[in-house]
């Protein structure tokens, strides 16, 4: 059987609608749920998830398994190999999917399931650029409180832009969006009646999971920090 992909219909309102940029594979991971698949496989033209984009890193490695959480938290952070939306149909059911490469058809590529054969999390790191890091502060050197994010996140909201990280403090609010002009600037010239705000374009929002202290340092090297982000497992970096 051979179907379209991206298409679908939207549930309020009924019309024709598509399923975004790589909807293929949610529309995949969709005919998989109704069909009760055993296991799906969706054919990239990279042997299977990276642990890093290897048109910027000649380090990137394959991924040979991954548990769907590990899975869900890369497409989260940006990784464009799957679709966002693929992971979650499949893991309702316990479905497995299978990346591989259609060059390499013959490499088993990137396995991804409810466990994976081993404990140990494979280190990755994502990169999304570019991106602009804006900050926002009152203009009587007040405290920025719920009533100034609010107004900021109804703004983001109305733009439709998302924020891939954000760090507050008493006396500024700090994130970073797609450097996209269309959409940052409208956003400034509405923040400017009540706050004023700065932005810096042209960066790097760098997610780098499960990696030593070692790597870090060295893939860090010779690059300015603008904004950092730190959890046991999980550091993010605005670059410049």
């Amino acid at each position: 059987m051979v179907v379209q992909g991206f298409m679908g219909r939207d549930a309020v309102s009924g019309d024709t609608t598509t399923l975004g940029r790589e909807g293929s594979d949610y529309t995949a991971a969709i005919f998989a749920y109704c069909l009760d698949a055993g296991e799906l496989t969706i054919w990239k033209d990279v042997p299977g998830v990276m642990n890093a984009d290897p048109r910027r890193f000649p380090f990137a490695s394959l991924i040979p398994e991954l548990p769907y959480e590990e899975a869900v938290e890369m497409t989260y952070y940006g990784a464009s190999v799957i679709h966002p939306k693929t992971i979650k149909p499949l893991q309702n059911k316990a479905i497995r999917l299978r990346v591989r490469s259609f060059l390499r058809p013959e490499l088993p590529g990137t396995l991804i399931c409810g466990h994976a054969a081993t404990d140990k999390r494979s280190p990755y790191l994502i990169v999304k650029s570019p991106q602009a890091l804006i900050t926002v502060r009152t203009r009587n050197f007040s405290f920025v409180a719920e009533e100034h994010l609010s107004l900021i996140f109804t703004e983001l909201y109305r733009l439709g832009i998302k924020v891939h990280l954000m760090q507050q403090s008493a006396l500024s609010f700090r994130f970073c969006v797609d450097d996209d002009a269309y959409k940052v600037r409208p956003l400034l010239q509405s923040l400017a009646a009540e706050l004023e705000a700065e932005w810096e374009g042209g960066l790097d929002l760098w997610t780098l999971r499960h990696q030593s202290e070692r790597t870090e340092k060295g893939l860090l090297s010779g690059r300015r920090i603008l904004m950092e982000q730190r959890s046991p497992q999980l550091v993010q970096l605005v670059l410049k």
